[in-house]
């Protein structure tokens, strides 16, 4: 598995056009082959996260060479963020753990 955490800020005036193209990207992220998950949360003071989740680097490389997220991309840079830190790590340690439900 790897994972790509992405924080940003997003210019306030961006914000609606953003959120269109946000939506639009994910729609085709999860259509591709490798994709396991994306979870988004805002935090208070307007950061952005997004962690995503896929099952190897070449799945996530195809993902970042995709012609409507290269294209995205290059929007983002030009008209969206006004900053943003991608990390990205190749086999994280991974524990899970779930609690049995009481009867």
């Amino acid at each position: 598995m790897i994972i790509a955490v992405f924080r940003s800020r997003v210019k306030s005036d961006q914000m609606s056009d953003y959120g269109a193209l946000a939506d639009e990207m994910e729609a085709i992220a999860r259509t591709m082959p490798g994709f396991i998950s994306i979870k988004g949360f805002v935090g208070e003071d307007g950061e952005r996260l997004s962690f995503h989740e896929w099952e190897s680097a070449a799945h996530l490389k195809a993902w970042r060479e995709h012609p409507a997220h290269h294209a995205a991309q290059a929007r983002g840079y030009s008209d969206f963020y006004s900053e943003f830190s991608l990390y990205v790590a190749d086999a994280p340690r991974v524990k899970h753990f779930k609690a049995s439900a009481e009867t």
